[in-house]
């Protein structure tokens, strides 16, 4: 049979693909790995895997089995098919059990379980467990601090060297809120609470500095009468800037693009108001 080529996060869910395709299981078929997904930062992957497969060839018999299989052929042909033996063989693959096909739309998806909603107290429990955890993985010396406000929960890591948890523009930062949600909400089936990271309380700082720029490309719009398009920033970053202009008068901001290239431009606004800003 021919070989089939699949690709996906893991190598096990490229398999998977493969065996869906082929329609057979695991140990009817053969693999070979092309492409494997390389270790990152935090555990996670960088890359996809790739294999291709195909169904085990069967073994060829012996040529003395086949010329001795011409009468029994003939008998066969009048209806005589001697006793003890099968009758014609399948062709490859029928008599191999069927792999159901896998549902992969969301549609499909069973519904979330209905359940009383987790307390918020445990959920910024285990987060704070996982954070203090990772300050004493890499041998740092730290403060894990958490305020719950109902279903908000804000998590604060304070310490002379954490901010090599922040990353460029806080990349890593965001890494590490992904993994706290995961190893918290998730393996609780928290599906109430808002949760929010913040690593030697970078976010404020990032804030505060975003904002006095937004003012100053404000002022810059508003002498030159020429639009700024800002640099590509995250969700986060391009609601900052337009908290920070949206009383601001004479300007307007919007975002343009798609992610992760989805940038903030300031213009004159067209009215006297400031423009509903749009994100």
């Amino acid at each position: 049979m021919e070989w089939v080529e699949t690709t996906a996060d893991t190598l096990e869910a490229a398999k998977n693909l493969a065996l869906d395709q082929l329609g057979v299981s695991e140990e009817d078929a053969e693999f070979d790995v092309l492409e494997e997904p390389k270790p990152g930062l935090f555990g996670r992957t960088r890359g996809e895997a790739r294999v291709r497969a195909r169904v085990r060839p069967t073994a060829p018999r012996s040529k003395p089995e086949r010329r001795d299989r011409g009468p029994k052929r003939a008998a066969r042909a009048e209806g005589d098919a001697p006793k003890g033996r099968r009758g014609p063989k399948a062709t490859a693959g029928s008599d191999r059990p069927r792999r159901e096909p896998r549902k992969s739309s969301d549609a499909e998806r069973a519904p979330r379980p209905e359940g009383p909603p987790v307390d918020p107290a445990t959920v910024s429990a285990a987060a704070t467990t996982f954070l203090e955890g990772m300050l004493t993985a890499a041998g740092l010396v730290g403060q894990v601090t958490s305020t719950l406000n109902g279903e908000d929960i804000d998590i604060n890591v304070l310490g002379d060297d954490v901010s090599v948890f922040v990353g460029q523009r806080g990349a890593t930062l965001m890494a590490v809120q992904d993994l706290t949600r995961v190893v918290s909400q998730r393996r609780l089936g928290d599906h109430d609470t808002h949760m929010r990271v913040d690593i030697g309380s970078y976010r404020e700082r990032r804030r505060e500095a975003l904002s006095r720029f937004a003012l100053k490309v404000a002022d810059d719009v508003l002498a030159t009468g020429q639009p700024r398009v800002l640099e590509p920033m995250n969700s986060a970053d391009r609601k900052i800037v337009h908290d920070a202009l949206v009383n601001s008068t004479g300007v307007s901001t919007h975002s343009q693009g798609q992610d992760p290239h989805r940038r903030v431009v300031v213009a004159l606004a067209e009215t006297a108001e400031t423009a509903e800003t749009t994100e």
